[in-house]
């Protein structure tokens, strides 16, 4: 963890058994089942590494916004997010991910509301670690 100057948190999660398996943090407030999506073979009764990551980046990606917010002295009505992500093949047949972000920033004009989005991939690590390694699409419908 050499780019870490400073450590403010880790997350500390058990996976067992991929995604026909079990993660559980070590404080246990995530126990979840994991399980193939019936998109892919599965039975579709846990959730899955894609609705994870989905939500993950997500949470941060609208705190990011916040903080962008705060900087800027701007106030929203409201922050929504609509995260989806995909896993397919590319060319050479590996798997890949993408995600698209649909972001309602509720009070502010358009143009404002995508400066604050276009701040906001500057902040959020989760932003930060995909750039350049998946297609990240930040599409402000609102």
């Amino acid at each position: 963890m050499d780019k870490i100057e400073k450590q403010l948190y880790t997350a500390t999660v058990n996976v067992e058994g991929g995604r026909d398996g079990k993660a559980v943090s070590s404080d246990n407030k995530l126990n979840v089942d994991l399980r193939y999506p019936k998109e892919l073979g599965g039975n579709g009764e846990g959730t899955n590494p894609e609705q994870l990551f989905a939500a993950g980046f997500a949470a941060c990606f609208e705190g990011a916004m916040g903080t962008v917010l705060r900087m800027k002295k701007i106030k929203a009505d409201g922050i929504s997010i609509v995260s989806n992500v995909t896993l397919g093949k590319d060319t050479n047949d590996g798997f890949v991910l993408a995600v698209k972000l649909d972001i309602t920033l509720k009070g502010l004009e358009r143009s404002v509301a995508q400066e604050i989005v276009d701040e906001a991939h500057k902040v959020c690590p989760y932003a930060k670690a995909t750039r350049g390694n998946i297609e990240v699409i930040s599409n402000v419908v609102g």
